[in-house]
């Protein structure tokens, strides 16, 4: 027993190195764990203390756990059968399916990444890019929501900016949770947006099986209050108006409420606009030729932003005018339940879009283009034009953003706006020459707010909302 064993170098050391690793996944990594997850744990209760609506422990729940949790929950263990049954495979192939599109689907939330980093950079990217301007935050209707509701925003879709400009400005009140299209699925964006709370929908995966995992990771995070972010038009519009309303995800959190049994689900109807739409030539091009889709490559955007420092190097950046954005008035399910419809999924998506409709900022560009579409050739037609219509759509109760409330300072940071893009060129007489491209991009920005300042309205259902726009789609 006390006898000397002679051993290799080699072998020694691949000794010692399955003890350390045996002593760590044993002794060590478990402690740094404990340590790590409570220094976490305390940090996130300091930060619940600063928000309005405090991050809920579904969110900070291991990833994996959640994946677990959703792939045997009832309802998906139905449906994996019902798949097996249909595709003809075994219910151990179809759970493997189930659990694939779970991984995808469920987020990896990280509270030091979302408030440490992408707060800031989204702060500084909006600032950075634009004049941001909160127009109407309707601070008193929010602060009336019940605190154990779960608050969902319900946004129109302009530019890819909106993720980054309402996850700036809804950050004193929580964390948000977007739904995030198939076109952030590469790297880096994918790990970062997962750990920011998005989750991904592939449009692709049109199966029973898939929408019901879909629909109750949704219904999960509702039940447990988790603050999420939705929009209901599915993508970015390519005319510039409000596309059409889908209701998939509404859907799905409308089937999982309970009226009088589940806690209140209240809808904050958010309208952002823009003077510039980074996409604009891109969603206009989509538009002419019929497209639907764009695919995501990183070789543009490397250009931008290799053009955008040469400017800010050479001191010619300028910013692109403003980004208004505007909280509406919220809708309890509650309350919404307490009318019958016919068709709730239906009646809900066209009543939020109406709020959306009738809460939509009016900036300066989006303005002046309006002018220019409905005939205005000369600076004194579009002064005339734009008083007239200001004070139309503010009898109305539109919400008019007029920098330094001064209407002349407005139109001439429109105009200066669409001068320094060569869409439009003015001569010593005051006359106005808008280019072929620039007919095609004031229409665009024109139609974001022609239902606020047209004199007569086109023909819409109660809501505010062409009845026949309003569509279903298993991934919003």
């Amino acid at each position: 027993m006390t006898s000397t064993v002679t051993l290799p170098i080699w072998l020694f050391l691949l000794i010692l190195l399955f003890a350390a690793v045996t002593f760590a996944s044993h002794f060590l990594f478990p402690s740094v764990r404990w340590y790590l997850r409570r220094r976490l744990e305390n940090a996130v209760a300091k930060l619940n203390d600063k928000l309005d609506r405090p991050i809920q422990p579904f969110k900070l729940a291991r990833r994996m756990d959640t994946v677990r949790r959703l792939i045997y929950d009832p309802e998906v263990a139905k449906a994996i059968a019902e798949h097996a049954r249909e595709k003809g495979t075994r219910e151990d192939v179809a759970f493997q399916t189930a659990e694939r599109y779970a991984r995808e689907i469920v987020p990896g939330f990280s509270a030091f990444t979302y408030f440490s980093f992408a707060i800031r950079a989204a702060r500084f990217l909006s600032q950075s890019l634009y004049r941001v301007r909160l127009v109407q935050p309707n601070d008193d209707a929010l602060a009336a929501i019940p605190e154990d509701a779960t608050v969902i925003f319900v946004m129109n879709h302009r530019s890819n900016m909106d993720y980054v400009l309402v996850t700036w400005l809804a950050a004193e009140r929580s964390a948000l949770a977007y739904a995030v299209g198939e076109w952030a699925r590469v790297w880096p964006l994918r790990q970062l947006v997962r750990a920011m709370g998005g989750y991904f929908i592939r449009r692709r995966y049109n199966n029973a099986l898939y929408r019901k995992v879909l629909a109750r990771y949704v219904q999960m995070a509702t039940e447990a209050g988790v603050t999420q972010a939705v929009f209901p038009e599915g993508g970015l519009s390519r005319t510039g108006a409000l596309g059409k309303p889908k209701v998939g995800l509404i859907s799905y959190i409308l089937d999982g409420f309970r009226p009088g049994q589940s806690r209140d689900v209240v809808f904050v109807p958010v309208a952002l606009n823009y003077d510039r739409v980074m996409e604009d030539r891109n969603l206009i091009e989509a538009q002419a030729n019929g497209t639907r889709a764009f695919r995501f490559s990183i070789r543009p955007i490397w250009r931008y932003l290799r053009r955008q420092t040469w400017l800010r190097m050479t001191g010619r950046f300028h910013r692109y005018g403003y980004a208004a954005v505007c909280f509406g008035d919220p809708l309890g399910l509650t309350d919404f339940y307490a009318k019958p419809h016919t068709d709730p999924a239906l009646a809900l998506g066209q009543e939020l879009m109406a709020r959306i409709a009738q809460a939509m900022p009016i900036t300066p560009v989006p303005l002046v283009c309006h002018a220019l579409v409905n005939g205005a050739r000369t600076r004194a037609d579009l002064e005339a034009t734009v008083t007239d219509r200001i004070a139309a759509a503010r009898s109305r109760g539109a919400t008019i953003h007029i920098p330094r409330d001064d209407i002349g300072y407005t139109i001439e940071a429109g105009l200066r706006a669409l001068t320094e893009r060569r869409l439009l060129s003015i001569d010593d007489t005051g006359g106005l020459h808008i280019t072929e491209p620039g007919l095609r991009m004031a229409a665009f920005y024109a139609a974001s707010v022609a239902h606020l300042l047209d004199e007569t309205s086109p023909q819409t259902g109660e809501s505010g909302v062409d009845e026949t726009q309003t569509t279903r789609s298993a991934a919003t």
